[in-house]
């Protein structure tokens, strides 16, 4: 392999899947702030995940719509008092 063109930062990263709780442990070079203790004991940096092949309707079969953080919902009652139509 060449020399200087990998990142410094490569190192193993947990992939949290916030809908199911579900964690890969898995090598990555991805900015992150938080850790978290994974099922081995050790602390590593986590990446949060909104879905995953955990919890795709594609990869499980199910069809489920999953909306974690409300996010309509805060765009509506952030922005509502800028729309013509509301009164």
């Amino acid at each position: 392999m060449k020399k200087g063109i990998h990142p410094s930062n490569y190192r193993l990263v947990v992939f949290k899947d916030m809908s199911n709780d579900t964690m890969i442990l898995t090598k990555s070079c991805a900015n992150t702030k938080e850790k978290v203790v994974y099922t081995d004991g050790n602390e590593y940096d986590v990446v949060k995940l909104e879905i995953s092949n955990t919890s795709h309707p594609y990869f499980t079969g199910k069809l489920k719509l999953v909306d974690t953080a409300g996010r309509v919902d805060k765009f509506m009652s952030k922005y509502k008092r800028y729309n013509k139509n509301s009164k």
